[in-house]
């Protein structure tokens, strides 16, 4: 009976190979369809590895994605279909890696499970927008790491809106994380010591957990965002507090306002001093009793339905009467014209955001969609005022905005009236991050247009077109997500789960989460042994099975197979500990004798 040769363990595949086959080079492939196809490879063919790249592309490519065969030493295959046939003429068995871009979900897990039938040891990276499909994804194959390239992009639009110059924030788990001085952060919310001053010159990155007596104030520090002051950047709690300046009085005066049309309004106040001035008239007249006047008087007033009729009073009282009982009666509907219209205006302000344009010093951001929902959330997290805008009412981060209590505007930011809605002209930056680039421009030239001085951060697919912008139209920013996203995707393929980077004075930290496996040297080790001073630091851990983070673990807890630990790196130190989370490879079997 044929004995079916042993499988290396599951995420192994990477290493193992590496070693094996230390005079071969790795093969990677990568498969997409919009502009992050490109980034991706032209990351990877840049990043100083001797590697294989080939990249699977449809056969008709967007517009705005460059000419990959301007990247060199990457072959390009066109093909409508992911599936093994594909693959097979790719060359995907044996290869390393492979990392699936496309943008769509479904798409992405079918070709996935078409790779693994070619390659059952291969090394997936999954582009997933549905973050609850993507966990069932991670735990349908053995190594796989499943990133989003929107968790990847929010940081730097987040950065950028708030006036601060890297991207320090980063959503994980559940919280946002931000880099800070150890001054501006209470004690409770310090996650781990990124930089440490020794007064004389030196600063170390990722140093232990100084003594609090040799702290220092400037020292850098990653903290978590509570949307508390005491967890909020500089420039959010500037935002925060010139929030709370506005007078209340001011801010009830524009809801009713808003509550109230202009028309129906000047109608009730008519109606009101009509009804005072009548009844001053009938309390002062006097007694003069017209006997003409007094068949009109009865006669009007049977018409009106009173029967309050007194013919004794005098002509100008009971002119005043009727007046009196006539404004009465217009005087009910239209009350209740009122209430009827300030409750539904009440409700359109909620739904549509017309109340919005009554805020200030809070960000406006364009654009609900994978990036914008994250960018709305983080900076809710960290305590800033936030107004978005969508032409959608059912866009992916509506929902969000309603549980967050974010006044949302149905509308196109191309159009100044929808911008003036949100009170462009009174809010502290702006946001572009829908998917058009059209709308995107359009809406960053119209608010400079209101508000010359207006910060603007700007999404655009094309990183050189972006680059452009920034510097004909004087935005403050423009971004593309594919380039802020592109190496993430990249270190995960060689690096394995890269979460976020995190720039560090000249320094690139990593924030990564690494897997432990069966047989290798992390296997029934203490947690403390995977915490390097200077190279690695442990920030958390989440259970094998399960994607709860515990975020002050105990160092003396004893590791187990699945185990996943959260960790903040230098690359060279990420590389060390992947190293001892992965089994040994196996001694090459020798040469047959001939």
């Amino acid at each position: 009976m044929a004995v079916e040769p042993a499988r290396e363990p599951p995420g192994r595949s990477l290493v193992s190979r590496l070693r094996r086959n230390a005079d071969t080079r790795p093969h990677f492939v990568v498969c997409g369809a919009d502009a992050l196809v490109y980034t991706v490879a032209e990351e990877l063919a840049n990043a100083g590895h001797r590697i294989r790249l080939t990249v699977i592309v449809p056969a008709e490519l967007r517009a705005d994605v460059p000419d990959l065969a301007t990247l060199r030493g990457v072959r390009v295959i066109r093909a409508d279909r992911l599936d093994e046939r594909t693959f097979r003429s790719a060359g995907l068995a044996g290869a390393a890696a492979l990392a699936l871009v496309m943008p769509d979900d479904v798409v992405n897990l079918h070709a996935a499970l078409c790779a693994q039938a070619v390659e059952p040891d291969l090394r997936l990276v999954i582009r997933m927008f549905n973050t609850g499909l993507g966990y069932g994804v991670r735990r349908l194959f053995a190594d796989c790491a499943v990133l989003s390239d929107a968790a990847m992009a929010a940081p730097a639009f987040v950065a950028a809106s708030l006036g601060e110059v890297a991207p320090t924030h980063v959503r994980l788990a559940g919280r946002t994380l931000y880099v800070a001085r150890r001054a501006d952060v209470r004690a409770e919310h310090v996650v781990c010591a990124l930089t440490a001053a020794d007064g004389a010159g030196r600063v170390d990155v990722l140093p232990a957990d100084p003594a609090p007596e040799t702290q220092r104030p400037t020292d850098l520090v990653l903290a978590e965002a509570t949307g508390r002051p005491a967890g909020q950047t500089v420039a959010a709690q500037r935002l925060v507090r010139a929030r709370r300046r506005r007078r209340p009085l001011r801010v009830m005066g524009r809801a009713l306002r808003a509550a109230l049309s202009r028309k129906l309004g000047i109608a009730v106040l008519a109606t009101l001093v009509i009804t005072a001035v009548s009844g001053a008239v009938l309390v002062q007249a006097e007694d003069n009793v017209n006997g003409f006047w007094k068949s009109i008087y009865v006669t009007l007033l049977t018409v009106v339905g009173s029967s309050d009729v007194e013919l004794e009073r005098n002509g100008v009282a009971q002119a005043a009467q009727l007046v009196l009982t006539i404004a009465g009666l217009a005087l009910l509907p239209l009350i209740t014209a009122a209430v009827v219209e300030g409750m539904v205006n009440a409700r359109l302000a909620l739904s549509s955001g017309r109340a919005a344009a009554r805020h200030e010093d809070h960000i406006v951001v364009v654009g609900l969609g994978n990036v914008g929902t994250r960018v709305l959330r983080q900076l809710v997290d960290l305590g800033v005022q936030v107004v978005a805008i969508d032409r959608k009412a059912d866009a992916r981060g509506a929902k969000a905005a309603e549980q967050l209590g974010v006044p949302f505007i149905v509308g196109d930011a191309g159009r100044e009236e929808t911008l003036r809605a949100a009170s462009i002209a009174t809010s502290k930056a702006l946001v572009v991050v829908s998917t058009d680039d059209v709308t995107n421009l359009q809406a960053a030239l119209n608010a400079r247009a209101v508000r010359p001085d207006l910060r603007v951060v700007l999404r655009l697919f094309d990183d050189d077109f972006a680059r452009r912008v920034q510097t004909a139209f004087n935005i403050d920013i423009s971004r593309s997500v594919s380039r802020l996203a592109a190496p993430a995707f990249a270190a995960a393929m060689l690096d394995r789960d890269v979460l976020a980077t995190i720039p560090v004075d000249r320094h690139a930290l990593l924030v990564a989460g690494v897997q432990v496996y069966a047989g290798s040297p992390l296997d029934g080790a203490t947690l403390g042994q995977a915490d390097r001073p200077l190279s690695v630091r442990v920030i958390g851990l989440s259970a094998a099975g399960s994607e709860w983070v515990d975020w002050a673990p105990d160092p003396r807890r004893l590791l187990a197979v699945g185990d996943r630990v959260m960790i903040v790196a230098r690359r060279a130190g990420l590389r060390a500990l992947v190293e001892q989370a992965t089994p040994p490879a196996e001694p090459a079997p020798p040469d047959e004798a001939p």
